[in-house]
């Protein structure tokens, strides 16, 4: 049985270890700061095209639901590249995995977007 810290202590430490992984994903990976800020944009213009809380939601879950992908996709790719930095085809196809589902959460925010912005703006 693993001994370690508990309660509040374990929370705190995990609460710092996350901050850690999103600083690092932030300065180390562009596509990550490049989907924050389409999902800061997108975050301030779903109070305007919302019509109501379930519109809202079903637009701004997708948008933490890309950073969340983002951070697993880079955790992958970083761990990939720790083990050995020659061409492999499992390390390619653990790579381009990580790509599409990165993809199917971009493509999950445009149906989003596009089907409630087609039913409020027409």
């Amino acid at each position: 049985m693993k001994h370690g810290k508990t309660g509040i202590k374990r929370w705190a430490n995990a609460t710092g270890h996350s901050i850690r992984g999103i600083r690092a994903c932030w300065n180390h990976e562009t596509a990550f700061r490049q989907d924050v800020m389409l999902s800061a944009v997108l975050f301030v213009t779903s109070f305007f095209l919302a019509r109501s809380a379930e519109q809202w939601l079903l637009l701004v879950l997708p948008l933490f639901l890309i950073l969340i992908v983002e951070l697993l996709n880079s955790a992958v790719e970083n761990a990939v590249d720790r083990i050995g930095t020659e061409r492999h085809h499992l390390s390619g196809r653990a790579k381009d995995m990580g790509s599409a589902a990165v993809l199917f959460c971009l493509i999950l925010i445009a149906m989003s977007w596009i089907t409630i912005a087609w039913e409020n703006l027409s």
